[in-house]
């Protein structure tokens, strides 16, 4: 291989005794190493090729034509990073001729260069999809590249369902024409996840034979019972399960490979370190070869790797769940009052660990006026939900015990979180709804940096309460806070809510608050419930990731609830 630099030179020596063509590319996809096997199937030397882009100078459609860019799977494999290959791309040689090849890239960064990507590939016979060594086995290069594609696939999503889709796309058909995963829930419940099969380029799954399946039993040597203990891996054929079965699970199995039609398979136990999550079968029905020595060794490695992701996405749902719950539990039941209908609305964040600092409170105060809260405190995780929990309590007892204004409630409220460890920053909306000596619906309220209260009259009239706006929580605690009243006309609609339904990344605030202020006015002809659920689909950004609280109260000063 020639090129100036040493880990280049190293990798050239390694690459030299696979008898494989290698080229190194650039993250621009220009040539900038390449070893004598490569020079030798290109019929061109090195320095034909160092320094030209690869695919204008190589790429070829099967007619010799040029391929286009978009479309060449090797040039975006090599300017996306990642691992990729295939059997179906044409090389244009230097006199002329094309040469058919298999190719595999994957990332190549020795410590202290620049990002590259290794280019392995070798003639093929030139039937499509043909497989690079006979009777569908993979060569050395080609295990170790799928390893690595394990790795990099399923260690990128923590959805359980997602990574085991990914396992499938992985090994079928690559290696097997039928894959089949069994998992063990907690409670040791066996469930047939997928029944996959190859068929004309694309996976097919088998819904009628996946499901609940039988219990594992504890002493049965059958090949899936032993998996599912993490005993071993074995072979098994339909020869396995001729005999009298010793299980229901044996019963399913002989089912299986009665309607699949498999002839050889592997079982492989999906193992963490802490638990066994489930079993791995492939099986070969159309491709002619048993399952040898060699390939269970692969597949264990794979189910190592592919178990690992899965105990990880395990674990994170699980936080996900425990979260969640604590969560919906922690906020608050909403009171009943004679002319005031209220609903709440609570999204977790979606990429977070489903747990926030975003929260809503409303109660009855004791002179009858109705209390209400919508607040953020800073963080997606247990102490931001730990934080809310103590900060919407101490403002309850605050409220409750003290006949004084909402900024004066606040005042004290952000002296007692210097001593809260779980609030180090939030913001508040406080505000008492009662009825004034003329009788009418009167709002006071204070605000500690939190996105303004929009009020919505039942005729699609839309504004911000934007007075009585103070510094948020944990900032200034001496500072003192201003209150702002407003009157709410019979049918008007108050909205309460936290700034993951207005905020969109790369557009400013404003833009999200005109946008909730129109779908308010909108819907303002909407049932409460209606209205709610409607303006959070509309008006909550696509791409926003945060959590989202949302509380809407209608005056009614007739109706009863």
């Amino acid at each position: 291989m020639k090129g100036s630099d040493d880990g280049r030179e190293a990798l050239a020596r390694i690459m030299g005794a696979l008898g494989a063509g290698a080229l190194l590319a650039d993250e621009r996809g220009f040539i900038v190493a390449v070893n004598t096997q490569g020079e030798r199937l290109v019929g061109r030397p090195a320095s034909e090729l160092i320094g030209r882009d690869a695919h204008d100078l190589l790429h070829r459609t099967s007619g010799g034509g040029t391929v286009p860019r978009e479309q060449c799977r090797m040039r975006k494999s090599v300017l996306d990073g990642r691992t990729e290959q295939g059997a179906d791309e044409w090389l244009r040689r230097g006199d002329g001729t094309l040469l058919q090849v298999a190719w595999l890239a994957t990332p190549y960064a020795p410590d202290g260069h620049a990002q590259a990507t290794l280019v392995l590939f070798h003639p093929t016979t030139g039937r499509p999809g043909q497989q690079s060594q006979e009777g569908g086995r993979l060569s050395e290069l080609e295990r170790l590249a799928l390893l690595a594609q394990t790795t990099t696939l399923l260690t990128s999503t923590l959805d359980i369902h997602e990574a085991l889709r990914r396992l499938i796309t992985l090994v079928v058909p690559r290696i097997a024409d039928w894959a089949v995963i069994d998992l063990l829930s907690e409670r040791d419940e066996v469930r047939r996840f997928a029944v996959a099969h190859a068929e004309g380029g694309s996976v097919s799954f088998r819904e009628d034979l996946q499901g609940p399946m039988p219990p594992v039993p504890q002493e049965s040597p059958m090949p899936l019972s032993r998996a599912l203990r993490g005993v071993a891996s074995s072979l098994a054929g339909p020869e396995t399960y001729q005999g009298a079965p010793d299980s229901g699970i044996a019963v399913e199995q002989r089912r299986l490979f009665e309607v699949t039609g498999m002839h050889a398979a592997v079982v492989v136990p999906l193992r963490s370190l802490h638990d066994v999550l489930g079993a791995l079968t492939l099986g070969r029905a159309d491709q002619p070869d048993r399952f040898t020595a060699a390939d269970i060794a692969l597949l264990e490695d794979i189910a190592r790797r592919a178990s690992l992701a899965l105990e990880n996405a395990r674990l994170y749902q699980r936080q996900r769940k425990v979260a969640e719950t604590m969560q919906r539990h922690l906020l608050p039941k909403l009171p009943r009052t004679p002319g005031r209908s209220m609903t709440a609305r609570y999204l977790p964040a979606p990429d977070a660990s489903e747990v926030g600092g975003d929260w809503y409170d409303a109660f009855t105060l004791l002179d009858g006026a109705t209390a209400l809260a919508i607040g953020d405190v800073v963080g997606h995780d247990l102490d931001a939900a730990a934080g809310m929990a103590q900060l919407r309590n101490m403002l309850r007892a605050y409220a409750l015990s003290q006949q004084k204004p909402p900024s004066k409630i606040v005042e004290w409220l952000d002296h007692a979180t210097l001593d809260v460890a779980e609030v180090s920053m939030a913001t508040l909306v406080f505000a008492r709804m009662s009825e004034n000596d003329a009788g009418q619906c009167e709002l006071s309220w204070t605000n500690a940096g939190h996105p303004p209260p929009l009020l919505v009259t039942k005729d699609g009239a839309a504004r911000y309460l934007t007075d009585g706006h103070g510094i948020l929580l944990g900032v200034a605690p001496e500072q003192v806070r201003p209150d702002a009243t407003a009157e709410l006309p019979p049918g008007a609609t108050l909205l309460l809510y936290t700034d993951g339904l207005i905020e969109s990344p790369g557009h400013i605030l404003d833009e999200g608050l005109e946008r909730l202020r129109r779908h308010a006015a909108s819907l303002a002809h909407r049932p409460l419930e209606s209205f709610t659920d409607q303006l959070l689909e509309r008006a909550r950004p696509q791409d926003n990731d945060d959590d989202v609280a949302l509380l809407a109260v209608r005056y009614e000063p007739d109706a009863f609830f």
